[in-house]
């Protein structure tokens, strides 16, 4: 079985090669864009003689005195180079496609976008595309002033074979160009752990909640993170929520939108569970580079927090707000004082996020965490009051589907129906 596989492969191999040879005009016409960086022209054959099947050259950088050239390098399916090494070494940085890097007495690693290649000075290795793929790489030359380049035998199929049959430890994953692109605009090249463990979820969810899902309704990319951001917080899901501070700032969500965000999850989930969240973007934020702490977004004082609160609850819900504080039992109305004073005076007031988005991110956290029909009929009417509509509340229960499951979704959507009938 195993030699069959391997001469079905040395036979696309040859298809491949021979149909370059028969018609370059029309491969160079076919090249797919794999990656947001320039294909550039063929190798010149002072290179080309160290590579079996095509290959293209792109350099990027043009400043001699920064001492760091950077070119992408882009191979047809089944190219690679030779056995190589260079004296002052050299980093990869896949970009597109699917590829693999092999150091001579190592296995075979595959290279999918995002994954990073640091090669010690003098380790002979090479590096190419997948025999089913196009595949392209970033190449950062190290210490150039220094390093030279030796060039050695090929890779010959046999060789080639072996290696990307044994480093093929990942199931290919069938994505829509829809969902790929969706995931990318979020997380550019990033790799994906679970689509190595779990292809066929992967492949599952990723074509339902970054395609299917996102089709439905009127909610904006920047939107639908802050609304997953608030449900994550809501639902205690740390993992998710790190991964969508990375996504959110890629999309254009402001580091004091997250922060807000934050800062109004405290009123409804309780900073008992927030505070590890404002740590885990606290860590992202400096990471890329945001100093802390942000510049304040506050508009009250000890003094008028409460009236301010308040007359934001009477234009939101109306006047049965200040009728509630008036029915409610005397050992009870500090609770209304809070709702006030805290919940709105403390943070709806700030600046930041505007009150259709507030109303909307709790809709958001309540129906995510469940048991909370009361409050999320309340906020329902609110937020029709503030200007949000029920294609909007059902577009963002349709958003969190993947992340709350159908049990909270539906009675989120019973919940709209029964605020704003058909």
């Amino acid at each position: 079985m195993k030699n069959l596989f391997i001469i079905l492969m040395v036979a696309t191999i040859l298809f491949f090669s021979q149909n370059n040879q028969l018609n370059a005009q029309d491969m160079n016409k076919e090249i797919p864009e794999i990656s947001n960086f320039p294909v550039g022209d063929k190798l010149p054959e002072m290179y080309s003689k160290y590579f079996i099947g095509q290959a293209y050259l792109a350099p990027l950088t043009k400043n001699k005195d920064l001492n760091c050239p950077i070119s992408n390098v882009t191979f047809e399916p089944g190219c690679r180079n030779n056995w190589h090494s260079h004296t002052g070494g050299q980093i990869l940085v896949a970009v597109g496609g699917k590829g693999y890097y092999q150091a001579k007495g190592e296995p075979a690693r595959l290279l999918l976008p995002g994954d990073v290649v640091e090669i010690p000075a003098n380790v002979v290795h090479w590096h190419g595309a997948a025999p089913d793929s196009w595949f392209s790489h970033l190449a950062i030359e190290t210490n150039p002033q220094v390093s030279k380049n030796t060039w050695l035998e090929p890779v010959d199929d046999v060789q080639y074979l072996k290696a990307t049959a044994s480093a093929s430890d990942t199931k290919d994953i069938n994505l829509t160009k829809t969902a790929i692109k969706n995931h990318e605009e979020l997380w550019p090249g990033y790799d994906s752990k679970a689509a190595k463990t779990d292809p066929e979820l992967i492949e599952v969810f990723d074509n339902w909640a970054f395609d299917e899902v996102i089709r439905y309704g009127n909610i904006d990319t920047k939107t639908r993170t802050m609304m997953i951001m608030g449900s994550t917080i809501a639902q205690g899901a740390l993992t998710e929520y790190k991964m969508y501070v990375n996504g959110a700032l890629n999309v254009g969500v402001t580091p004091v939108e997250i922060k807000e965000i934050l800062y109004q999850s405290v009123a409804y989930v309780g900073v008992a569970k927030v505070i590890d969240f404002i740590y885990a973007a606290n860590e992202i934020l400096k990471e890329r580079g945001i100093a802390l702490p942000l510049k304040g977004q506050s508009t009250t004082t000890p003094d008028n927090r409460r009236e301010k609160g308040l007359a934001l609850m009477k234009s939101t819900f109306g006047d049965r707000i200040a009728q509630a504080r008036v029915n409610a039992p005397d050992n009870q109305k500090h609770i209304q004082d809070y709702l006030a004073g805290n919940c709105f005076g403390d943070y709806y007031t700030r600046t930041g996020l505007d009150m259709k988005t507030r109303e909307l991110l709790t809709f958001s956290m309540l129906i995510s965490m469940g048991g909370t029909e009361s409050q999320v009929k309340g906020h329902i009417q609110g937020n029709v009051n503030v200007g949000n509509n029920k294609e909007t509340l059902l577009s963002v229960a349709t958003q969190l589907l993947p992340y709350i499951g159908y049990p909270r979704t539906l009675n989120a959507i019973n919940c709209i129906n029964e605020v704003i009938p058909e």
